[in-house]
């Protein structure tokens, strides 16, 4: 016991250690945010206690010097007067006012029995200022943005009205503007689907693989049709290409397989070498397996026909009337129905090929069924292609 104890004593006295001197080493690497984090760690219980009287120093240390670097800067980009560094004095106000909040819930701090000063100011004003300055800003550019005629510049503007969302909700018509930046940033795209392939594609298939709803599609800033819609001026047109189908055969495999087994029927007397009935302890006559090998003859019928759709997909850019890029597609679906039948004794086949006896000739599928059928996979592969596929 009284070593688990020292152990225990030695290994909390080597932890310490270590914080001490990770504190110690953002301090001296200017990472103050990291030390104080750290130290607060190290307080949150038993403040009071004399061995966290040193985390108290370090993070009154890291406290003053993070502060006074925020306040310099602040100072340096407010005599600079460039607009762009509005934003940058809003986030060191915010930076000031979180790092006080978490020491707060600390305080007071003693060393020695005297109060630990940390000075705590009121940022709100700055803040709020800050925050005003910075929101007119980031909006008189990104107004401006959107009274381009460019795709990207539409897009920027929609993130820098995001922007002042998330500093400052529901700033003047903010809210409206994303929304504008957002569907003049859009591009649309009108699908359609070319069968070059000379045989006839399932109505069915085509609906399918031109449902987006069923894609889960997440693209801020592509919308794919399916149909043409005279209301909407399309940027570039998708074309899923069918070039080539090719079916394999109808076709039947046989194989046989002979099993033998050696498997109990009844029981039997146990004799020695002369042919003597062999008895237990109380003379009783030791009865032992009657084995018997058994033969069967397994006859498996394998049916197998494939189908192998091959093609491309293209993107055309509608106002340059140029191809921007071409992404090939495959899809095989295969068909394939095992059946058997069995002369002899079955006892002697594996549990594992039983299953087929049970099983009988199936009609073949159609050609159109199995071209359907091989659409679950191009549905992938185009759904792949329009989800990571960036055209702008």
């Amino acid at each position: 016991m009284k070593k688990l104890l020292l152990s225990t004593l030695a290994l909390v006295l080597i932890i310490s250690c270590s914080t001490s001197r990770q504190i110690e080493k953002s301090v001296n690497a200017g990472n103050y945010d990291q030390a104080i984090s750290n130290a607060v760690g190290k307080l949150r219980t038993n403040k009071n206690k004399k061995r966290k009287a040193e985390y108290i120093v370090m993070l009154q240390e890291a406290y003053y010097k993070a502060n006074k670097m925020d306040s310099e800067n602040i100072n340096v980009l407010k005599q600079d007067s460039n607009p762009e560094n509005h934003i940058k004095i809003y986030d060191l106000y915010v930076a000031l006012d979180n790092r006080q909040e978490r020491i707060k819930p600390l305080l007071p701090l003693y060393v020695n029995n005297e109060e630990v000063k940390l000075s705590l100011k009121n940022y709100s004003s700055a803040i709020i200022a800050s925050k005003d300055n910075a929101s007119l800003h980031i909006y008189k550019n990104a107004t401006a943005l959107l009274n381009s005629s460019n795709k990207l510049d539409y897009r920027a503007a929609y993130e820098e009205f995001r922007d002042i969302e998330e500093i400052n909700p529901n700033y003047r018509d903010v809210r409206q503007l994303i929304e504008v930046a957002h569907q003049k940033g859009i591009d649309f795209v009108l699908v359609e689907m070319i069968n070059d392939t000379q045989k006839l594609i399932p109505q069915r298939l085509e609906d399918d693989l031109l449902n987006f709803s069923t894609y889960g599609i997440n693209n801020l800033w592509t919308v794919y049709h399916n149909t043409d819609n005279k209301d909407v001026t399309y940027d570039y047109n998708m074309r899923v290409n069918l070039r080539e189908i090719n079916t394999s055969p109808e076709q039947i495999k046989e194989r046989q397989i002979i099993k033998e087994k050696q498997i109990a029927d009844g029981k039997k007397l146990l004799l020695d070498d002369r042919g003597n009935q062999v008895k237990d302890s109380i003379g009783n006559a030791i009865e032992i397996d009657n084995l018997k090998t058994v033969r069967c003859e397994f006859y498996e019928f394998k049916q197998f026909k494939t189908v192998q759709v091959t093609g491309n997909v293209e993107y055309h850019n509608l106002n340059t009337k140029q191809l921007t890029d071409a992404f090939p597609v495959s899809s095989q679906f295969i068909f394939e129905h095992i059946y058997a039948n069995a002369s002899g004794d079955r006892r002697a086949l594996e549990s594992n090929l039983l299953p087929f006896l049970e099983r009988r000739a199936v009609p073949f599928p159609t050609e159109e069924q199995m071209i359907y059928d091989s659409g679950e996979d191009l549905k992938n592969q185009l759904k792949s292609i329009m989800n990571s596929y960036t055209l702008n």
